[in-house]
């Protein structure tokens, strides 16, 4: 069953079709990544969700029932335009907004220090968020999405001003969210992101879906016969005409010769001549990567 169903949803601002007839189909539990250009809609969908503003027309569906204002306890938040009271203390800030999600005083203060103490910030717990660093704001906010422990996680662009090691905290603690039952739908540019994390994703160009579907199945519609071939020695592999052409340029590899099928020809047809004028030691098809298939498909789409 799934968690999020957004049916046919439009939505208009002063003549500019935000979003057009846009369906969502997001399974509990998921990863579910949420992908499209600036100026796509994403934004605009993840706003309707929120309930922060609402579709001209369409349906959003909550465990297959309309989504209700009440609903919004469930949710936990974190948007591309960060937001704290900057004069609060990091302690009070975090319970103060943890309480307005219906948390109790007691179990927000326990909550708080568990979490401040995974992020290294205990010792910052009595100071002004002003007085952190963008890096530690960050974490401060992060808390206050998930500290309620919402049924619904939704984060635009999360790793936005983060380190490599704190990016990497911070996608442990996503998928172990994910562990603990949350069903996420992640807004991201961060195409390495998505394809570590990510089981299934919708493409929204020009307001419309252009792309949906699971990961590994999209990067295997996406395929250009092209593959890693490794033999012994110091002995170049030469293209043969018919079979298989060397690719070079961008689009070589360090580990081996990149070669491409030619029409028609088949993946043993090239073993076969490989193996007759090499000693083959491995060939490793290549898939295009999230980032390749997000170029190509709004280039497609323009």
């Amino acid at each position: 069953m799934n968690f999020i169903d957004v049916n046919q949803v439009v939505k208009q601002y002063d003549g500019h079709l935000a979003l057009d007839n846009v369906d969502l189909h997001v399974p509990q539990g998921c990863i579910y990544g949420l992908l499209g250009p600036n100026g796509a809609g994403k934004t605009s969908l993840i706003r309707i969700i929120n309930r922060i503003t609402r579709q001209d027309s369409g349906t959003v569906l909550l465990n297959g029932r309309e989504m209700v204002q009440a609903d919004i306890a469930n949710i936990g938040y974190l948007p591309e335009e960060r937001g704290l009271y900057k004069k609060l203390k990091v302690s009070d800030e975090i319970v103060y907004l943890a309480r307005l999600k219906g948390m109790p005083r007691r179990l927000a203060e326990t909550e708080m220090e568990k979490w401040l103490e995974r992020f290294d910030l205990t010792e910052w717990r009595n100071r002004k968020v002003e007085e952190l660093s963008k890096g530690m704001q960050q974490k401060v906010q992060f808390i206050t999405t998930v500290i309620h422990r919402p049924q619904l996680l939704i984060f635009d662009e999360p790793f936005s001003g983060f380190d490599p090691v704190n990016a990497e905290q911070l996608k442990q603690e996503i998928m172990e969210l994910r562990n603990q039952g949350a069903t996420i739908l992640f807004s991201t540019h961060n195409m390495a992101s998505v394809e570590e994390i990510c089981e299934k994703i919708t493409l929204i160009n020009h307001s419309r879906v252009v792309l949906e579907g699971r990961v590994d199945d999209i990067k295997q519609s996406h395929k250009k016969n092209l593959f890693i071939v490794n033999v012994a020695g110091d002995k170049a592999v030469e293209a043969h005409e018919g079979i298989f052409d060397i690719v070079s340029g961008e689009n070589s590899v360090a580990t081996g010769t990149l070669i491409k099928l030619c029409q028609g020809a088949q993946l043993r047809d090239a073993i076969a001549w490989l193996n007759e004028n090499y000693t083959l030691t491995g060939i490793t098809e290549q898939l295009p990567s999230m980032n390749e298939i997000f170029i190509e498909t709004v280039r497609t789409n323009a």
